[in-house]
């Protein structure tokens, strides 16, 4: 059963840092295209990075330049680095494995809330 919890987020003023974590068990995120998605107050999930079992990140326009997906084989576990944090960041962000149409592929979990403050 795959399980994908994620951990670290808070409050932070604009122009903050914050890492995200994503711990996975079932699966491994070395060889499956991993994401981070993130859904503010009345709006729609977005893609926010993506990161390929190749490597290659993709990045949405808004987030480009200030923020870095990564992962660690070891631990088993991706990361979303967030820095020059704005307010518009405020959301709940959450991990996922994307399946060849570019599709979360398995329920959401209870994501992390991060808040920026102006």
């Amino acid at each position: 059963q795959v399980q994908l919890v994620e951990s670290g987020g808070g409050l932070v003023q604009a122009g903050g840092s914050l890492r995200l974590s994503c711990s996975a068990s079932g699966l491994s995120v070395n060889i499956n295209t991993m994401a981070w998605y993130r859904q503010a107050p009345g709006k729609q999930r977005e893609l926010v990075a993506a990161i390929l079992s190749s490597g290659i990140t993709n990045y949405a326009d808004s987030v480009k330049g200030r923020f870095t997906i990564s992962r660690d084989n070891a631990k088993n576990t991706m990361y979303l680095q967030m820095s020059s944090l704005k307010p518009e960041d405020t959301a709940v962000y959450y991990c996922n494995a994307e399946d060849r149409r570019g599709l979360p592929r398995f329920p959401w979990g209870q994501g992390t809330q991060v808040t920026v403050s102006s």
